[in-house]
C-alpha cells in the first residue's frame, strides 16, 4: 500500500471517530431532554426555594415587534407580578359560582344483612334505610348532575337542573358550592323540556344567578359551562368556548327541541348546568352532549343547552302548577333556512322562500291534521307573527291554553293558505 494511501485510511478513521463521537453526544443529549421532563418540576422548585436567599441580579430588556428578550447577569428570573384579566371569563365566574350546586340522585336498593355487620344487628345504621327481617333497604347515591339557584321566595331557594337529573329518585339532595350536603323537594318537573325544578330551604342560599336574554345570542359568542363533570368530586368546574349555534333543532325522547349548540366541554354530570355569557347571566341550562355520529364516529366539541327564554317559561310554571300542560299541532318540522338547496329541491320547496318550516310530517288526529294542514306545507307565519324557527313557533304556541284558536299560515305549492286551529294537549 502507497505511502498516499495510508495517509486516506488514517484519514477515513479520524473522520469516522468524529461521527462517532458526534452520534454519541447527540444520544447523550437526546436522553438528557427526554428525561428532563419528568424532572423538570423538581429542577423549577429547588430554583424558587432558592430565589428568596440569592441576591437580586441586574436585567435589561430588549423589546421587539414579536416579543422581548430579558437578559440578567446571573442567568436567574423572577415571577412577573403585573396582572391583566383582559379577555377572561373570571367576573362572569364570580357572578354565579355559588350559586351552582350539584345535584345527587338517591334510589334504595336491597341487601341482606351480614352475619359480620354488627351495627345491623343493633338496629344502628344510615337513617336514609329501612330495615326488614330478611333484608334492608338502603339509599344509594345512583346518578349526579348539576343545577343552579336562580331565584328565592316564601323561605325557599328554587334551583334549576334537568328532569334526567333527579329521573327516578326516592330521594334528591344538593351539594352546596360550600360542599354542605342538604335535602332538596322536587317542586315538579317535565320530560319534554327536560327541565325540573327543585327547592331548598332559602337560609342556605347565598348567591342567585340571574338568566339572560337567549334570542340576542350570536355565533361565535364566547360563553362557560359550569357544574361538576364526573361527579361532585369536580363541583364548580368551569369550561369555556363559544356559541356554536344559537339555535339549533334536535329530536330528543321523540320530541322537537331548539337548542343552543356550543363547544363548551360538557361531560356527564354537567346536565343541569348554567351555561353563561360574558356578563354572568345565564343563557342556557346544559342537557346533552353528541359525543358519537350515526356511524359511530367520535364526536367532539358538540353540546347542547336549553335556552333560558324556554327555560324561565318552563320554571314558572312548574313552581306555580308543579306540572307543565302544553297545547300542541301535532307536526314534526323543519326550518328551511338550516335546508341545502339539494334538499330543498327534493322536497319540492319553492326557490322563493327563503324562511320558513317545512311540515316533514303530521300526526294522524292532530290539530294540525284536523285543521287540513298537510306534509309538505311551508309554515310562515302563526297568530299574524312570522315564523321562520322552532322556537318562535313553540313560544306562540305556549302563550295559548288548550282548546284555543290559532290561525297557521302556509305556503302551500305557491300558494298562500291560512287555518283555523284548535290546539290539542299534548301526551
Amino acid at each position: 500500500m502507497s505511502e498516499e494511501q495510508d495517509k486516506q485510511r488514517n484519514t477515513r478513521k479520524k473522520e469516522n471517530n468524529r461521527l462517532l463521537t458526534k452520534a454519541a453526544i447527540i444520544g447523550v443529549v437526546a436522553g438528557l431532554l427526554g428525561g428532563g421532563i419528568a424532572y423538570g418540576g423538581l429542577s423549577a422548585a429547588n430554583l424558587n426555594s432558592n430565589a428568596s436567599s440569592s441576591t437580586a441580579s441586574s436585567s435589561s430588556s430588549n423589546t421587539g415587534e414579536t416579543g422581548s428578550v430579558t437578559t440578567s447577569s446571573s442567568g436567574t428570573t423572577k415571577v412577573n407580578k403585573s396582572r391583566t384579566t383582559s379577555g377572561t371569563m373570571t367576573s362572569a365566574y364570580k357572578k354565579v359560582k355559588n350559586s351552582v350546586i350539584s345535584v345527587l340522585n338517591y334510589k334504595y336498593t336491597s341487601s341482606s344483612p351480614s352475619s359480620s355487620d354488627i351495627y345491623s344487628i343493633f338496629g344502628y345504621g344510615d337513617s336514609d334505610s329501612s330495615d326488614s327481617s330478611s333484608s334492608k333497604k338502603s339509599l344509594t347515591l345512583y346518578s349526579e348532575g348539576s343545577g343552579v339557584i336562580y331565584t328565592t321566595a316564601n323561605g325557599k331557594g328554587y334551583i334549576v337542573t334537568n328532569n334526567h337529573v333527579i329521573s327516578g329518585a326516592a330521594k334528591v339532595k344538593v351539594m352546596l358550592d360550600s360542599g354542605k350536603t342538604i335535602a332538596a323537594k322536587v317542586v315538579g318537573k317535565d320530560s319534554t323540556s327536560d327541565l325540573a325544578v327543585l327547592s331548598i330551604d332559602s337560609k342556605y342560599v347565598t348567591q342567585t344567578a340571574s338568566f339572560g336574554d337567549s334570542s340576542s345570542l350570536q355565533s361565535a359568542q364566547t360563553v362557560i359551562a359550569i357544574g361538576s363533570p364526573e361527579g361532585y368530586e369536580y363541583a364548580s368546574t368551569v369550561t369555556q368556548g363559544i356559541i356554536s349555534s344559537p339555535s339549533r333543532t334536535i329530536t330528543y325522547n321523540s320530541n322537537q327541541m331548539t337548542v343552543i349548540q356550543t363547544d363548551a366541554a360538557i361531560n356527564s354530570g354537567n346536565s343541569g348546568g348554567p351555561l353563561v355569557n360574558s356578563d354572568g347571566q345565564v343563557i342556557g341550562i346544559n342537557s346533552m352532549k353528541l359525543s358519537s355520529s350515526s356511524s359511530g364516529d367520535s364526536v367532539e366539541g358538540i353540546g347542547f343547552a336549553i335556552p333560558s327564554n324556554e327555560v324561565v317559561t318552563i320554571v314558572n310554571q312548574l313552581v306555580k302548577n308543579g306540572k307543565i300542560t302544553r297545547p300542541q299541532l301535532g307536526i314534526k318540522v323543519a326550518a328551511i333556512d338550516e335546508l341545502n338547496s339539494y334538499y330543498k329541491k327534493q322536497l319540492g320547496i319553492s326557490t322563493s322562500l327563503k324562511k320558513g318550516l317545512y311540515v316533514a310530517g303530521v300526526t294522524s288526529g292532530s290539530a294540525a291534521a284536523s285543521a287540513g294542514i298537510k306534509k309538505g306545507d311551508v309554515i310562515t307565519a302563526a297568530d299574524g307573527k312570522t315564523v321562520n324557527d322552532v322556537a318562535t313557533l313553540h313560544s306562540i304556541l305556549y302563550s295559548h291554553s288548550v282548546g284555543d284558536k290559532v290561525k297557521i299560515t302556509v305556503n302551500r305549492n305557491g300558494k298562500t293558505m291560512t287555518f283555523t286551529v284548535t290546539l290539542q294537549a299534548s301526551n
